[in-house]
């Protein structure tokens, strides 16, 4: 009896991100089974990819704007769920790609063959937020504090989520991931801790005309102090992060 209960009890556990998997879309589910990820998959259960694309509501053949894509973890994502039909904007402010070498070259190559053919590298001023086309999504993560900070000139986030929602279809999604602050620091510390306030996110995103429409807990970890640098090797991978998702009304 107790060999059949501890044997249950392990298959329970097998078939837990079986379960996970298949709540996902069936674009974003093949997307994330793609070996063309590479090792991407290892970091799916800190970054949650998957889950935050479900949440942001992404298919195929959209049109999605990666704003500071990094590395290109949540580009090949987004490449591979909105498909041939589909298009990938892998965008990075002159100021963030000086400092962020060699990212935007290696999406570069990788943005060359198959299956990843639908992404479009491209290096504009942190003012100058375009697109080429109408979007279905602007998504960033970790990135949206960086904008206040010196090194981006600094930039205007006010002037930013106008642009966003310009360049946004109406009913499209600008979702932001970021590493949460204190409450009441507003932006004080971004350019110390690399941390931002979710209130004043929701006040200067809505004040561009968006709607907050969703949040999630994905990314929360309320075992953060939110009082150390995001790069302190006692929290880095493990901050309490919001998620925030606004539309742009129809």
């Amino acid at each position: 009896m107790r060999h059949l209960t501890l044997a249950a009890f392990a298959a329970a556990l097998l078939a837990a991100p079986l379960a996970a998997a298949a709540t996902l879309p069936q674009p974003i589910a093949a997307a994330a089974a793609s070996p063309a990820r590479g090792t991407d998959a290892r970091a799916d259960f800190r970054r949650k990819g998957p889950e935050l694309l479900a949440f942001a509501e992404v298919k195929p053949g959209q049109k999605v704007y990666d704003l500071i894509p990094g590395s290109g973890y949540f580009t090949r994502l987004f490449s591979l769920t909105v498909g041939p039909s589909g298009r990938v904007y892998a965008v990075w402010p002159q100021e963030y790609d000086k400092v962020s070498q060699p990212n935007s070259p290696t999406l570069r190559k990788m943005a060359a063959k198959a299956p990843f053919t639908n992404v479009r590298v491209m290096v504009q001023p942190a003012r100058a937020f375009s697109a080429p086309e109408p979007l279905d999504l602007v998504f960033t993560s970790q990135n949206y504090h960086d904008y206040p900070d010196r090194f981006m000139g600094p930039a205007d986030l006010a002037l930013l989520n106008r642009q966003v929602f310009a360049a946004l279809k109406p009913g499209g999604l600008f979702v932001i991931v970021d590493h949460r602050g204190r409450p009441g620091t507003g932006t004080r510390e971004t350019d110390t801790l690399h941390r931002i306030d979710i209130a004043a996110v929701k006040a200067q995103v809505t004040a561009a005309g968006f709607k907050l429409v969703g949040e999630s807990k994905l990314l929360s970890n309320p075992k953060d102090p939110m009082t150390k640098e995001v790069f302190d090797k006692s929290i880095r991978g493990n901050t309490d992060q919001f998620i925030l998702k606004f539309r742009k009304p129809k």
